[in-house]
């Protein structure tokens, strides 16, 4: 097995043995980047020569009996929303073309204090505000788009062109780009991972989290950013009760969709789970809510620059900018007391579940120029919109929130089901996350999280 396909474990405990060096698995990774990049572009910038300093210092740790942890001496990819000192942080934007960071962000420092290796910047849609990254292609189809706005950091882990990475979600921006390209993707409690020397897009949305080949994967980068350990271990499933929405989350899902995610709440079942009815509280608010609150906080972020120099804006996110300077005080307030009052309603949902299991995302990975999507009823909705409707009611309650591959569509493409927990509940998700991972057809291939076709497999196979 060649190393850029080891899981994180898997890595981690082969560096551990001394079976495998830092550097042989950097360059592996690297060497990987090379073959895939030029028709996935992942990657907004490869820090090729910094990463084999990092892994070569890695190496002399461990030798010397030095252990970090699991990431010690791991490859790893970070947003490029996330500052690293001395490294530019474009965030996919002409705005911040001449900007280098000057210090480490608080999630970056942490990784390079547990001793991943830093292999450069994942692409991001421009500033986070997107849910399709147009400039990076999808794993498992190039024709099709990666998701966003974390889709270079998904596309990097699927293609086996980083070994873990970090995305940010404001509105599904880890889970989307997770569930279309077949990895794992965490969005934390909302505040447990701390977001200085990120980027905002959405200051009381915006969450950093890890995108990985499977659940233990993200536990182990969890932990790491956190300080929390995730427990080895399987849940106690004869005393777990997982809530299946009958509203909202199934509502306009394409069939395959839905019945990847139903398949897998029946293994959930079949573990020993008992599986529990809810309605999904205030969900005809949601979408209001999230643009609500979004929108007009993303304008004040850029208000300054919209001034000086709108021109530098991609004509995508433009618009959005402007229209959200134009938001009344009383439209963002009554936004606000919304998503309080969908907190309350969540938190009496849990009251009679531990898990809420849904889709992720209502379809897989659309065509790279597709704008709207039409559903069976006639009604039409922009990809976006599409993409957002599921992820947002985790943002919006700041509720953690696991995205993992259940299964592929009839074209192949994966579908991603979504795990939400209560706050800090994080090991709950995960545990359930790795347990269903060992049942049916949770490894979509050879590989966990890895894509077996598309343009990765087809540019080795050359």
């Amino acid at each position: 097995m060649r190393p850029y396909e080891l899981t994180l474990a898997e890595a981690a405990d082969a560096v551990a043995a001394g079976d495998l060096s830092p550097v042989e698995l950097t360059d592996s990774v690297l060497g990987r980047i090379e073959a895939v990049e030029p028709e996935l572009n992942a990657y907004a910038e490869v820090l090729a020569d910094t990463a084999r300093r990092a892994a070569a210092r890695a190496a002399g740790e461990l030798a010397a009996g030095r252990r970090r942890g699991p990431l010690h001496g791991v490859p790893m990819a970070l947003k490029d929303l996330i500052d690293v000192a001395g490294v530019p942080t474009r965030a996919g934007s002409r705005v911040r073309e001449h900007h280098t960071a000057l210090r480490d962000s608080t999630v970056a420092a942490r990784l390079a204090e547990a001793g991943a290796v830093l292999l450069g910047k994942a692409h991001t849609h421009e500033f986070a505000y997107g849910l399709t990254t147009p400039q990076t292609r999808n794993a498992w189809a190039p024709d099709r788009v990666a998701g966003g706005s974390s889709g270079g950091s998904a596309v990097a882990v699927a293609a086996g062109a980083a070994t873990f990475a970090l995305g940010t979600d404001t509105g599904g921006s880890i889970r989307v780009p997770a569930a279309l390209n077949g990895v794992v993707g965490l969005k934390p409690t909302y505040g447990l991972v701390p977001v200085d020397g990120v980027v905002p897009l959405s200051w009381s949305l915006d969450h950093v989290g890890p995108l990985t080949r499977t659940s233990r994967d993200a536990g182990l980068v969890f932990a790491a950013l956190t300080g929390r350990q995730i427990p080895e271990g399987r849940p106690d499933f004869a005393s777990l009760r997982v809530g299946v929405p009958g509203n909202h989350y199934f509502d306009r899902v394409h069939p395959a969709v839905e019945e990847a995610v139903r398949a897998a709440v029946e293994r959930l079942r079949d573990l020993g789970a008992r599986l529990v009815d809810v309605r999904i509280p205030l969900a005809e608010h949601v979408k209001a809510t999230q643009w609500g609150l979004m929108v007009p906080e993303a304008s004040a972020v850029h208000e300054e620059t919209l001034r000086s120099s709108p021109e530098l804006y991609g004509a995508d996110i433009h618009p959005l900018l402007e229209a959200g300077r134009l938001v009344p005080a009383g439209d963002y307030l009554r936004a606000q007391r919304a998503r309080t009052l969908m907190r309350q309603e969540w938190a009496r949902l849990f009251d009679d579940v531990d898990v809420v299991a849904a889709p992720t995302v209502p379809l897989t990975a659309v065509p790279r120029d597709t704008e709207t999507v039409t559903w069976p009823d006639g009604g039409t909705e922009t990809v976006a919109d599409a993409y957002v409707r599921l992820c947002a009611p985790a943002n919006i309650t700041g509720l953690p929130a696991l995205s993992l591959p259940v299964g592929l569509d009839a074209e192949g493409l994966p579908v991603g089901m979504q795990l939400i927990g209560r706050p800090f509940d994080e090991a709950t998700l995960l545990g359930v996350g790795h347990a269903l991972e060992q049942t049916g057809p949770q490894a979509l291939t050879g590989r966990p999280g890895l894509a077996p076709d598309g343009a990765a497999a087809r540019l080795v196979a050359q």
